[in-house]
């Protein structure tokens, strides 16, 4: 059998097929760079440099004296509060339903999946009728918390449930397929080896996912931040006690106190901004941490 010299089977760049999808024409390549640019500058940039501006018309000065207001001082209490409670239980809720599908093998997995992503397809107002129809005063359950002095709607607990069950996904969602994609045989190396089910969990589990699990949670709390639709219906949107930041700046708009409305609304987006930085920062290693599983 003849084999042909390696240099007769290489092909001058200028006579290769165009086969690959990054080899448009550069015309094509600007053209498309300049309109995601002006989408982005459009939906994104646009509306944050108004809001930044609304806010910052009649000085900084103004700006931080509105946001000293008792009123706001409590929906900004009200919001980290709210975050500080829902985020830690979903990451609880989120590890122990990873643990739950990628580890075992039982009828209803797919189910279970199905239901996790239930408040991506359910909208956040329906999300918070059902907790006023199961906790509301005139409900069975929430009649019997009310006379025993703990409310559950138009409270802090009702803001929480809702904002419970709109961000509970992200952390499950970012969890599973990492697992899957690992697998269990080192958690059952590790047991055979005698360790405990929490020190395999730490030792060997724990700092596999973690930044998967911190990812999760980032977005998670960007959420719960930033959740108007279910709060509003839950919140009573009493001003200085059930008002959150959302909740807050839609109240001042109303009211016409455009520069108090803008001032926590430009506070929100700084709070959003530092999230997407160390979202961004998390994505890299997150997807450095997926290369390195799938080299091994």
């Amino acid at each position: 059998m003849t084999v042909a010299s390696p240099h007769l089977l290489w092909t001058p760049p200028r006579f290769r097929a165009r086969t690959g999808p990054t080899e448009e024409p550069r015309w094509v390549r600007i053209l498309l760079t300049a309109i995601v640019l002006a989408v982005l500058a459009v939906l994104l940039l646009a509306p944050l440099a108004a809001v930044l501006a609304e806010a910052l018309g009649q000085g900084w000065r103004v700006a931080l004296a509105s946001l000293g207001e008792h009123d706001a001082r409590a929906a900004i209490r009200l919001t980290l509060t709210v975050a500080a409670i829902a985020v830690p239980l979903n990451a609880v809720f989120g590890i122990a339903a990873a643990w739950l599908i990628t580890k075992y093998h039982w009828r209803g997995k797919a189910l279970l999946l199905t239901l996790i992503d239930l408040p991506f397809s359910v909208s956040p107002v329906v999300a918070g009728l059902c907790v006023v129809l199961l906790f509301g005063a005139h409900s069975a359950l929430g009649g019997w918390l009310v006379a025993h002095g703990f409310p559950v709607v138009f409270a802090v607990p009702g803001i929480v449930l809702a904002t419970m069950f709109i961000t509970f996904p992200f952390v499950a969602r970012e969890l599973v397929p990492l697992m899957t994609e690992q697998g269990k045989a080192e958690e059952e190396a590790a047991l055979t080896l005698g360790a405990s089910g929490w020190r395999m969990f730490l030792t060997v589990t724990l700092p596999k996912i973690r930044w998967a699990l911190l990812y999760g949670v980032l977005l998670s709390n960007a959420r719960a931040m930033g959740e108007f639709g279910a709060v509003a219906v839950v919140s009573g949107k009493i001003r200085g006690q059930t008002a959150t930041m959302p909740i807050m700046i839609e109240m001042l708009y109303n009211e016409y106190l455009s520069v108090a409305a803008f001032s926590m609304a430009a506070l929100l987006a700084m709070l959003a901004l530092v999230t997407l930085g160390l979202k961004t920062a998390l994505e890299w290693r997150h997807a450095d941490q997926l290369a390195a599983t799938a080299r091994h």
